[in-house]
């Protein structure tokens, strides 16, 4: 099955949000679901993740009568790091707590720290009745680094390998591969962008990232002429420079520097992303007709959005 759908599950930055004000773009945290032919790859784990996790816990009971007779749930969970409002879903994950379901989590940590240790710490334990060892379900969780990249087969477990930045990698027709790299625009321990491909088209995924004057120009040699990019936009330009609260250094960009970033890294379409909590639909609504002239070619993101690179 060829297709290469991203479905949109959660748009918020920072904590989720609810009431009738929320309605139009959604309340849950940072969460993207990502059909790569038979792969299924999930961007961060925010609330969002909740809804994802019930409708494959849905489709798999459907699938038999019996349990053996039903189709096992496989996913890659790639984390962008380990704040709250990216990770806040993944105890909540229905299919984690089914046992034939096999989840492969990808993120990076500090250099002397595992990203499962710091799962373990911050999820579960003393934050949840379950401890990470507890879980039923075959949960792998792997750091990565911008050297390495996975490789997704049909009917083969994910594979890391060896992979240079700036160097095309040969993979085979059915193939998808997910390379990725650190950003330090972020406190405190950076962020991890990824870029996932398939069939000659290229999605990337960066969250949580400020811009520089003069633009990322490690973005852009990254994810130059890539198809969709999904970026980071917190703050309107207004309030990031706000002189009695400024934003610079809060590791977010505004709209601006997302619209900058598309134009230099030439890519296809754009993606706002990661919503400020206190943007209700009329101002979010209010930024999408602003941008509209400013560039055609970006839309924002909101709960329910599927975007077809196929």
């Amino acid at each position: 099955m060829s297709e290469f759908k991203i479905k949109f599950r959660g748009v918020r930055g920072s904590y989720p949000v609810i009431g009738k004000d929320y309605l139009e773009y959604g309340g849950n945290t940072s969460c993207v679901e990502v059909h790569a032919g038979n792969h299924l790859i999930i961007l961060d784990a925010g609330t969002g993740l909740i809804n994802v996790g019930d409708e494959l816990t849905k489709q798999y009971i459907m699938s038999g009568v019996k349990t053996e007779d039903r189709t096992p749930i496989n996913a890659v969970v790639l984390l962008s790091h380990i704040h709250q409002d990216h990770i806040q879903g993944f105890t909540f994950f229905r299919p984690l707590h089914i046992r034939s379901t096999v989840v492969d989590v990808y993120g990076n940590v500090n250099y002397n720290e595992s990203l499962s240790d710091e799962l373990a710490t911050l999820l579960f334990g003393k934050s949840f009745p379950l401890d990470l060892g507890d879980i039923a379900g075959n949960l792998n969780i792997h750091n990565i680094s911008e050297t390495e990249g996975i490789l997704l087969r049909d009917n083969q477990p994910p594979v890391i390998k060896r992979i240079e930045l700036d160097t095309d990698q040969e993979i085979g027709a059915d193939d998808v591969l997910i390379t990725c790299y650190r950003s330090y625009a972020h406190p405190q321990e950076g962020v991890i962008i990824y870029k996932i491909t398939y069939k000659g088209k290229t999605l990337v995924y960066a969250t949580d990232k400020e811009s520089y004057a003069g633009g990322d120009k490690k973005l852009v040699n990254f994810a130059r002429n890539c198809d969709l990019i999904i970026h980071d936009a917190q703050y309107t330009t207004e309030d990031y420079l706000d002189p009695f609260v400024t934003k610079q250094g809060y590791g977010h960009s505004t709209f601006d520097m997302a619209v900058e970033c598309r134009k230099q890294l030439k890519a296809k379409q754009l993606v706002f992303f990661h919503y400020d909590p206190s943007y209700d639909d009329e101002k979010l609504n209010q930024i999408k007709e602003e941008y509209k002239s400013i560039d055609p070619d970006s839309i924002l993101a909101y709960e329910g959005l599927e975007i077809d690179l196929l």
